[in-house]
């Protein structure tokens, strides 16, 4: 495997903060320290979880930092509901990539524990 710059889910994650970041920048300025600043953390931390996981040692420690990223994920999909609500934006543009990207992280940690012996204690 190369770095977390060659896996699918860092690529998509990396377009999601892009575009989490221009659809912020419409929103009132009041939500600056609100929901604007909430989103951008929470887009910025999926990328960031599967790059730190990617360069931990072993999979099992991949797989717990790809689990945070799609705990991340979640955060985002109900901030744009939530911002979808108070009319900040039209529709949630973003939930066809959110969607792909949570099938994407789910497989890979699939395929990651198809990999992994685990011994599971009685």
């Amino acid at each position: 495997m190369g770095t977390h710059k060659d896996l699918d889910v860092w690529k998509l994650g990396i377009q999601i903060v892009k575009d989490i970041y221009a659809v912020t920048a419409k929103f009132p300025q009041g939500e600056m320290y609100g929901l604007t600043s909430q989103l951008r953390r929470a887009a910025v931390s999926v990328p960031a979880n599967i790059a730190e996981g990617a360069a931990r040692n072993g999979k099992k420690e991949f797989i717990q930092f790809l689990y945070v990223g799609l705990g991340s994920l979640s955060e985002i999909e109900t901030l744009l509901i939530i911002s979808e609500d108070l009319n900040f934006i039209a529709s949630n543009e973003l939930r066809t990539k959110i969607v792909s990207l949570r099938m994407k992280l789910l497989n890979l940690i699939k395929y990651l524990k198809s990999k992994s012996i685990v011994k599971k204690s009685k």
